[in-house]
């Protein structure tokens, strides 16, 4: 069934269906072939089954924290912070870009969320200080896939919940992954702006002009490290800390900046109320076609095809990276997750690979598929909050992907970068 299920949900998605609708349509269509009508009963009880969990709670919570946030104007706080450290660099908006999205990704956790907030602020002040509008979209697209990198992140509460790992040993791992990203692209950017003579953003800022930046920066700035300290101190769970999340962020909104008012509240409830019912939504879905799946023993099969190609670990994760990466130009990374993880996850644990460090593989590089032409997600986002076409934005992006790509085989070849932090704290083996 997993042969023809994969042609069948591609062809959905190339005629305009949902994804949603495309991971229950195309099992449910071949269980009724089959003559499985009793399968299809159990496929469509387990869409509710699947978005029934304490751990997932953790996803809107978040989503509506970075909402208030953005909402409350914390986002250009930290624009402006960015701004006063590197906004006198050759290339400095770029810079500020990427910096403000390694800083966002602390509230956030989302990729789509990171493209639209800073998107929608530094793609027309680029444009205004001479770089091409594709340049501006494209680098806020691609510094946006930190988002789900560094924790808070939702992709990894969503494998975690999946395949039972520690959500706080995930979080812990995916910190110098995405600082990785954001240093390599701004590397990138350096090498552009000196071949292309990018502008200076701003004057350099004196030490005092920075300190009253970073004063205003850091009751935002302190956002990740309460969620993250409270998990690694034990006080809340993941699910408890986003919660945390939404309390602190209205009383720094209301109260302590006061940039929020009562009256937002209806809307930022709405907003991040649609955005969550569609992370949840594609959630069950692709657990009720895990379940299925799992039924017909694809799993197994698939491991077998797998290892019966080489026993080598290490040719065997370069397959799966480019395997991922193709499925990431397609596909979201929260469904890509649910179905692959389940049966990619135990070969690579059985080849000794350690589960923490493949989650962080599969994480990162569906994360960046995100970005990835022809249907990455956040290309879409850009292209709406710059105007610019997906196609002249692809062009632009490419040399950041490539950049990003060098970063996902590091992480796979060098379990170090992504183990050692969770491994110091006693979160990982």
């Amino acid at each position: 069934m997993l042969v023809w299920f994969l042609p069948l949900f591609l062809l959905f998605l190339m005629i305009g269906l949902p994804v949603f609708f495309g991971l229950l349509a195309a099992p449910g269509i071949l269980l009724w072939l089959n003559g499985q009508e009793r399968d299809i009963t159990l496929l469509y009880r387990n869409l509710y089954n699947g978005m029934d969990s304490f751990p997932l709670m953790a996803i809107p919570f978040f989503m509506l924290a970075g909402e208030l946030m953005n909402r409350g104007g914390i986002t250009m706080r930290l624009v402006e912070f960015s701004q006063a450290m590197m906004g006198h660099f050759r290339g400095g908006l770029a810079h500020v870009n990427i910096l403000s999205s390694m800083l966002f990704a602390g509230l956030s956790g989302s990729a789509v969320a990171d493209t639209s907030a800073l998107g929608s602020m530094l793609i027309p002040a680029m444009e205004k200080q001479g770089y091409t509008r594709r340049f501006a979209a494209a680098i806020t697209a691609a510094s946006s896939v930190i988002g789900p990198i560094i924790p808070p992140s939702g992709i990894m509460i969503i494998y975690a919940y999946v395949m039972g790992e520690s959500v706080a040993a995930l979080f812990l791992a995916g910190i110098v992954p995405g600082v990785m990203v954001g240093l390599g692209l701004m590397l990138m950017v350096k090498f552009q702006a000196d071949k292309y003579d990018f502008p200076v953003a701003t004057k350099k800022h004196s030490w005092g002009e920075r300190g009253q930046a970073s004063l205003k920066a850091f009751f935002p700035l302190l956002t990740p490290v309460i969620i993250l300290g409270g998990i690694l101190a034990g006080v809340f769970t993941p699910t408890e800390a986003a919660a945390v999340a939404v309390a602190y962020a209205l009383v720094i909104g209301l109260f302590v900046m006061r940039t929020l008012k009562f009256s937002d509240l209806p809307d930022v409830l709405n907003r991040a109320g649609i955005t969550s019912a569609v992370v949840l939504l594609l959630v069950g879905a692709a657990m009720a076609f895990k379940t299925v799946v799992s039924l017909s023993h694809a799993p197994e099969t698939m491991a077998e095809f797998v290892l019966s190609l080489t026993s080598n670990p290490l040719i065997l994760l370069f397959l799966i990276n480019l395997l991922l990466f193709v499925v990431g130009m397609f596909l979201d990374a929260g469904p890509a997750i649910i179905i692959l993880g389940p049966i990619l996850g135990p070969i690579f644990v059985s080849l000794g690979v350690d589960p923490i460090h493949f989650a962080i593989i599969m994480s990162v590089n569906l994360t960046v598929g995100l970005a990835t032409p022809p249907m990455g997600l956040v290309l879409f986002v850009a292209s709406s909050v710059s105007g610019e076409r997906v196609e002249t934005i692809s062009k632009a992006i490419l040399p950041f992907l490539a950049v990003e790509i060098l970063v996902i085989f590091l992480i796979t070849y060098i379990p170090a970068i992504s183990m050692t932090i969770p491994q110091l704290t006693g979160f990982a083996n």
